[in-house]
């Protein structure tokens, strides 16, 4: 059975001697050994996803050139859905793909792939993706046509034609036949007393190297799974290393990937969005280092700047534009506040971990620094005092001396006011007339 999830999620927690659950006709409780280069090829195929984006929705399909991508190519699918939904039209298919499937030139829809075959295993999700509207990774181990066992790894991911509906979707898909236990076990033993003999080797190039985030982590083959493992690790050094290397546009396509995981429903988690968080507000300072290469940024995705709503702009090419405005609001109050109170690169999410609320907490405290602080009133009895006086009378009064009292008058001859009441000790209408009086 497949195991389908958004593609930030960890893959990592697949144990390589664990078991995968089988549909019938599928292979269960089988050893499932996946070498790092395997799991690259999906890293690297959403990586380059991440780049086209542009601070879009969804990458334009325009952009994408399967043919000429030599690295995974091979291995994909596109699938046209500009006709409907019902049977996507496949507009390109990889050599490597084409051959394992045994497909010729004639198979052009999807009805015609064979049910068991390993094509189908990646097309079988592709309603998925219209319903997450992001990338969906998946795994799972099966019988081949062929008859072997099989396990394979795949990822589907979105693309439009007009930056708003999803009529393409684009897969990669990397496989492996499985030995049978005898001989695997054998293979393992193999292998561990080479590793025993052989000397310690030392990384000589960064993790996913090839990759569109080269230069962001380094530190040996089994970096990018530490990377997928992170959420719950302190965060000292992650997220601050993204002011550290690379271009403004990488530092960009660094921040996206991390927000593609909250656009993703399955793991739309606090950890996940403190990350994202951090990571823009990282790149935010990065921006204010850059700015020219940051105006340049903001000229290419359509984005307005507004002096009153500097983070705006940030989250909108981070999050993207298409994402729910309220959120976007809310985000760029968060790190107005962080910018506010000097909060260094790379140590938001521990901030935001921290701070009672978390990112409502921080938007409350926000606004609330923001609302304009209404101006005290001066007090009506000391304007009075400096107020000319306009008649004296003598009249019997309880009231003190400097004290207000409210006398009730009738007019008489046009220019004579008669007393008629003291409305002396009524201290709520003395007061109104006061305030009146001042107004």
């Amino acid at each position: 059975m497949d195991s389908v999830r958004g593609f930030e999620s960890d893959w990592s927690d697949l144990d390589e001697s664990a078991s995968v659950p089988a549909e019938e006709g599928e292979v269960a409780d089988t050893q499932i050994e996946v070498g790092t280069d395997e799991r690259r090829m999906h890293v690297r195929a959403y990586n380059h996803w991440v780049s086209l984006l542009g601070g879009r929705a969804y990458p334009s399909i325009a952009d994408l050139h399967p043919a000429n991508i030599a690295d995974f190519g091979p291995h994909s699918v596109l699938l046209d859905f500009s006709a409907g939904i019902e049977n996507p039209a496949i507009a390109y298919l990889g050599k490597a793909l084409r051959e394992e499937c045994s497909l010729d030139s004639a198979t052009t829809h999807i009805a015609q792939v064979p049910s068991r075959s390993l094509l189908s295993r990646l097309t079988d999700h592709y309603l998925q993706i219209i319903a997450n509207r992001a990338p969906i990774g998946f795994e799972a181990e099966f019988v081949s046509t062929r008859g072997y066992n099989t396990m394979y790894r795949g990822i589907l991911m979105p693309f439009s034609s007009d930056e708003d509906s999803i009529d393409f979707i684009y897969g990669v898909i990397n496989w492996k036949e499985l030995l049978d236990a005898e001989a695997q076990a054998k293979l393992d033993a193999e292998v561990a007393a080479a590793v025993r003999s052989a000397p310690p080797s030392v990384a000589t190039a960064p993790v996913w190297a090839d990759g569109p985030s080269a230069g962001f982590d380094s530190g040996g083959a089994d970096a990018g799974d530490q990377n997928a493992q992170d959420d719950g690790d302190s965060v000292s050094d992650k997220e601050s290393s993204v002011a550290a290397g690379g271009s403004l546009h990488d530092q960009l396509t660094r921040a996206q990937q991390s927000a593609a995981a909250v656009r993703a429903a399955d793991t739309r988690t606090r950890t996940t969005l403190y990350r994202a968080l951090s990571i823009a507000h990282t790149f935010a300072a990065a921006a204010d280092a850059d700015p020219v290469a940051y105006e340049t940024l903001l000229d290419m995705a359509g984005i307005a700047v507004q002096a009153r709503a500097p983070m705006t702009p940030i989250v909108k090419l981070v999050f993207g534009v298409e994402h729910d405005k309220t959120r976007l609001t809310e985000y760029a109050a968060v790190l107005s506040y962080a910018r506010r109170m000097g909060i260094a690169a790379g140590t938001l999410r521990g901030f935001l971990d921290t701070f009672e609320g978390g990112v409502k907490g921080v938007v409350k405290a926000e606004r609330a620094a923001r609302a304009p602080v209404a101006k005290a009133k001066p007090d009506p009895a000391t304007m009075l005092a400096e107020r000319p006086t306009l008649a004296s009378i003598a009249l019997e009064t309880t009231s003190g001396d400097g004290d207000y009292v409210v006398l009730l008058a009738r007019v008489r001859d046009g220019e004579t006011l008669d007393i008629v009441a003291s409305m002396a000790g009524d201290n709520a209408l003395t007061e109104r007339a006061m305030r009146s009086a001042t107004a």
